[in-house]
């Protein structure tokens, strides 16, 4: 595994859509491999390919499995070619920030539970139904492999303040 460059924008990848993924062989198991890694070291909750200049319909999400308790394990999930397929009615403005777009934050509406129909990293079948702050992650996520950057969706967007020494953690 080796940690790959996040591109920020104004990089044209980020703006683009991603490809169907159609080969799941030894290449797309070392980029999410590699996603993995560069995700936990950058440091974030959710990575798309194209953040790595790699135009391919995959994300990887890693959250808490209980949301209520931060100190629950991490979940990972890989997941390829992911469409939403069903959102509720129900929708939730919360802050966001992109390790693609540093240094700024946003308010954004999203969905409070979504259906994810895609296929894991063997080219099986998935359906996820995710809600709350992990429907949110993978909202997020896949917009970016439709070329929409979180900022496109905010309704006010800042610069983050930061004090010198202190890291800013990729909310979303």
């Amino acid at each position: 595994m080796s940690v790959r460059e996040i591109i920020t924008l104004p990089h044209p990848v980020l703006r683009r859509k991603a490809r169907k993924v159609t080969d799941f062989g030894p290449e797309l198991q070392t980029l999410i491999d590699d996603m993995v890694e560069t995700m936990r070291v950058a440091p974030g909750v959710g990575l798309a390919a194209n953040q790595i200049n790699v135009p391919l319909q995959v994300i990887v999400v890693e959250y808490h499995e209980n949301e209520e308790d931060e100190e629950s394990p991490l979940k990972l999930y890989t997941v390829v070619n992911p469409t939403i397929t069903r959102t509720s009615a129900e929708t939730v403005v919360d802050v966001e920030g992109c390790l693609s777009v540093p240094g700024i934050s946003g308010e954004v509406e999203r969905y409070e539970v979504i259906t994810v129909k895609a296929q894991n990293r063997r080219g099986q079948p998935l359906t996820l139904k995710p809600k709350g702050w992990l429907a949110r992650i993978f909202q997020h996520e896949i917009d970016h492999l439709e070329g929409v950057v979180f900022v496109d969706r905010a309704e006010k967007v800042w610069q983050q303040e930061t004090t010198p020494g202190q890291v800013v953690v990729d909310n979303v």
